[in-house]
């Protein structure tokens, strides 16, 4: 599914029950092609913008029942049916994702929040849909993976966003931290961009590992993937640790040898490095 993208997570992987792989890999599908529009590419703002509303006016024909053409969406709307997905998520996608075509900088932690909660969380709460374990407690859990999973993409990808024009950064730490965007032009790593980093990194791993209590409630194969999830988010975090925070020169990407490092601490614990908790 995740053809020509890198992900740090499995994907409709086949540690699900194969009668989840289908609909999750729809929903991946919608997400991903969403987010090309917002990203990929030189179209002007406002033809992004406006590939993204023909994405919502799909959304509304499916949810009036009518009909749709595309493949994507004629499966999407087989899969909103079958499980009775919300179409609340799908559009909250949409809105960050528009936010990206208009939006390059972020004033505060508090509105990086805002914006993963439209472009990451919404990911997790469909899956607990499919899941058939949407509650008060695993929505709270989900939230906290998926917003910690968004801000370790920020973290490790400074470098290819502040090409695009973009920084995640808050400017707000950036200032606390005596970080410029010169620097970042420069590609300097030194010492007040790794502490700006260095806190970064570990308010993010506190969410991540916040939420980790989720792989332990929802059992068997559901409950691995979503443990191989956190090891992933987790491993690099200790990736960015590693390199001290250089995100230019070593940005952190998971290897094959990763993959079976977080497979196995994924069956004896919750995905966390060092966490030993039975399964």
């Amino acid at each position: 599914m995740g053809a020509g993208h890198y992900e740090n997570f499995p994907v409709a992987s086949l540690l699900l029950p194969a009668r989840l792989r289908h609909p999750v890999g729809v929903i991946y599908r919608f997400a991903r092609s969403a987010d090309d529009i917002a990203d990929e590419g030189d179209c002007p703002a406002p033809v992004r913008l406006q590939r993204l509303a023909d994405f919502n006016l799909q959304l509304t024909r499916i949810e009036r029942g009518e009909r749709v053409h595309a493949p994507l969406f004629e499966d999407l709307a087989v899969v909103i049916d079958r499980f009775r997905l919300p179409f609340a998520p799908f559009r909250d996608l949409l809105s960050a994702f528009s936010q990206d075509c208009v939006k390059s900088r972020y004033a505060d932690y508090d509105e990086l929040l805002d914006y993963s909660r439209r472009s990451a969380d919404p990911i997790g709460r469909l899956l607990l849909h499919l899941f058939d374990a949407y509650g008060t407690e695993t929505v709270a859990c989900s939230d906290r993976i998926c917003t910690a999973l968004q801000l370790i993409n920020f973290w490790q990808d400074v470098a290819i966003d502040y090409a695009k024009d973009r920084i995640y950064l808050p400017l707000d730490d950036m200032r606390r931290f005596g970080v410029s965007e010169a620097q970042l032009t420069q590609a300097s790593a030194d010492h007040a961009f790794r502490a700006l980093m260095r806190h970064q990194v570990e308010r993010t791993r506190r969410l991540l590992h916040g939420g980790a209590a989720l792989g332990q409630r929802l059992r068997g194969r559901i409950g691995l993937e979503i443990r191989m999830v956190i090891a992933g988010g987790d491993t690099i975090l200790q990736k960015l640790i590693a390199a001290d925070y250089d995100v230019f020169r070593h940005r952190p990407v998971l290897r094959s040898r990763d993959w079976l490092s977080m497979f196995a601490r994924s069956l004896g614990g919750d995905g966390r490095i060092g966490a030993r908790h039975a399964a």
